[in-house]
Order: structure tokens, then sequence, then C-alpha cells
């Protein structure tokens, strides 16, 4: 089959097969070529077939020498449609981690659900016995209480009142008004079901109760708090309750984990970065776009990769204590909130026009980065080659 991207707003509905697996070894290339650090050995990843996840699972192996296992919830191939990104992508990181002599198994299902957590239990006690560090990566736009069985749906809007900004098609540069009306208050709750911390401390209290968390076992979950720009639709809007949500978890997971197993939770505040979910929230692909520009022209720019070599190899598991805000935070956005960035930032964003959008934003950066996340755009890839795209996860 020749795979071609076929996007629709801000979804690519095929995946390159070819390109996922150079994705996954460009990403590998680079943890290689960094020195190796001393870390946990057993890593669990929740939400790890892309993004921030991936490149986690990434850097478990090939920087910190660790055996991982990934969940993750993904389809293969099928009818004539490709698989999904995140599938490729994982059948590649498992084949190389492999032939690295590393292990590596995945697990594909609803993280979510009771039946996941205890088939991830079960292999840990089969294969390895303990864990040393829990990843909770997830990103997802529903999610089905594993208890009361309510179905969940996640919204992007502001809270209390409409928000109106600029917006852009990253597609055809094209810049336009949006206003989104505020969240109800069972929106709210439904993002905050969603994308809170109530699973995360589920896979924990479930780990406990197993007893498969080492003496010293970390976890560690992702936010992002972003400029004054996106606050009204992100960080003050139903996504930021969520995170607050999930930070606040962090509080009480770290003092559950001191008393259990002498063990540590954390979240770190990641920069913003092309993902599927970023990309279908208003405003952010274009402060994106800004970001980018302003980044790359310091020489200060980071992707998935560098950001996660840098939180785990000189940061999680570098000498000395673990340096954290005043509410426990990693704040891995150090770079992208440095105030000469965001000064500029702030005074493009008052004199952007769709003249002078490709001059003040990188476009075709994100574009780019957008592709890369399906696979399409890599160097030394033939796409008009006819590719097998039933690939099976090992």
């Amino acid at each position: 089959m020749i795979v071609k991207p076929r996007v629709r707003g801000f979804i690519c509905t095929t995946a390159h097969p070819v390109g996922c697996a150079k994705h996954v070894e460009e990403q590998i290339e680079y943890v290689n070529k960094k020195p190796k650090v001393k870390g946990p050995k057993k890593v669990l990843v929740i939400g790890a077939s892309t993004g921030y996840g991936l490149a986690s699972r990434i850097v478990a192996s090939f920087g910190l020498g660790a055996d991982t296992i990934g969940v993750f919830f993904e389809k293969p191939a099928s009818g004539g449609s490709t698989a999904t990104a995140g599938w490729y992508n994982t059948a590649a990181f498992q084949r190389l981690a492999r032939e690295a002599g590393y292990y590596a198994k995945g697990i594909n299902g609803d993280a979510f659900s009771n039946e996941i957590k205890k088939e991830a239990i079960e292999l840990i006690k089969k294969d390895w016995g303990k864990v040393d560090l829990v990843v909770y990566s997830l990103a997802a736009p529903k999610r089905v209480h594993p208890e009361t069985g309510e179905l969940f749906s996640s919204v992007i809007k502001p809270i209390g009142a409409p928000y109106s900004n600029k917006t852009v098609n990253f597609q055809t540069g094209k810049l336009s008004e949006i206003t989104v009306q505020p969240a109800t208050e069972e929106e709210i709750r439904h993002t905050v079901a969603v994308m809170g911390g109530e699973d995360w401390k589920m896979w924990i209290d479930a780990l406990l109760e197993a007893d498969v968390l080492a003496k010293g076992a970390q976890t560690i979950a992702y936010s992002y708090i972003g400029p004054e720009i996106t606050h009204p639709i992100y960080r003050t809007g139903t996504i930021g309750r969520a995170k607050d949500d999930l930070e606040q978890t962090a509080q009480t997971l770290n003092q559950e984990l001191k008393a259990k197993v002498d063990g540590n939770a954390y979240v770190s505040v990641n920069k913003a970065l092309v993902t599927q979910s970023s990309a279908a929230i208003p405003v952010v692909p274009l402060y994106i776009s800004l970001l980018y520009k302003e980044m790359k022209k310091r020489g200060i720019h980071e992707d998935w990769i560098q950001q996660m070599y840098r939180l785990f190899a000189e940061t999680l598991y570098a000498k000395g204590e673990v340096a954290v805000d005043e509410q426990n935070r990693i704040r891995m956005d150090d770079l992208e909130m440095r105030a000469d960035v965001q000064q500029a930032i702030q005074a493009n964003w008052q004199k952007l026009n769709e003249e002078n959008i490709e001059e003040l934003a990188d476009l075709e950066g994100y574009r780019q980065d957008f592709l890369r996340l399906f696979g399409f755009g890599l160097d030394n890839v033939d796409y008009d080659q006819d590719v097998e795209v039933d690939v099976p996860i090992d």
C-alpha cells in the first residue's frame, strides 16, 4: 500500500509504518549519543505510544538502561486502513529495544479499566516482581469510570466567561478570531474526571496493594501551565482545572509513597509541543508556532526526546535533590517561560497578521512536526514506495 497523509482538521487519519519507525530510530539515536545515567531498572509507562510517553520509554531504556512495560490503546491496520501511529511507534520501539538487549513488552487496551491494571500487575509479578518508576502520560478525550460505569467526555472551554482571541489554521496559515463559550459545571466535572488525577491514583493504589512497587519507587505525571495568552483556554479553563486536580493528586501520592515505600510522586510541567491533543486546542497552535520561532532563534528549542532526556537524566536521576517549585512541580518549561522569549511572543502576537505570519511564526515547523507525529516528512523515507501496513507488535 502507498501511504500518503490524509489530514482532516487537526487529525491525520493515516500513518506511515516506515516513517514512524524512522522517527523512533531518530529519537533512539539522540539518546544513544548522550551520557548514560544510573536510574530505575524496571519502568512502567502508562500512555506509552506517542509524544512524551513514548519519549519517556525511549529514554528509560536507552538512556537509563531500564526494562519497560508500556500500556497504550492503539489500533492495528484493518480493512485497507493503516494502523494508528502509536501502533507503529510501539512496534518499532519494542523491536529495537529487544535488539539492544532490553526487555520491552506492551499491553494494548483501556488504561482506565480495572482489567488493564490487573493485566499489568500480573505481568509485573510474573516477569519483574517490582517496579522502580511509574510514568503516567495518558491523553484521552473520554473515560469510562471503572467502578460506576459512567462515561465522561472532556471539553476544551474557558470557565466563567466566553474567550475570544486569534487562532490559525496551521495548514493554510489563515488567521481568524474565535470565541469559545464557557463550560457548564457538568462539563468541568467531566473534564476533571478524564484528565485529572483520579485514574493516576487508582494505578498507584492498585500497584501498592499488589505489593509491586519497589522500595524508593517514584511516579511522575505530566502537566502544562503556559503563558497568559493561552490561560483562558488552557490553564484557567477546563483543562487547567483538570491539571490542578492532577497536581493536587501528586501531593497526596507523594505522602502515600513516602509512608509506604519511601518513594516520591512528581508532576513535571513540560514545554508546549505539537501533539494530537494540542492541535485540537484553539489559539494554542498559533502560540506554539510563535514559540518555536523564538526558541529556535535562540538555540534553546527542545522536542519530546530532548525534554525527556533532560527530565530523567539531568533532573530526576541526577545527583542531588530534585529541584521543584513551591508546589513540588518539576519545571521543564523553564526555557519556554524565559522572560525574553515570552516578551518577544507578546510583541509579535499584537502585530500578527496574514501578511507577516510566516515571518513571525514558525508555521512550517509546526506543520512538519504535525506530520512527523504520523510518520510523514522524514528524511530517507520513500513515500512513493509500496509498504506493508500490517505490522505486528511482538
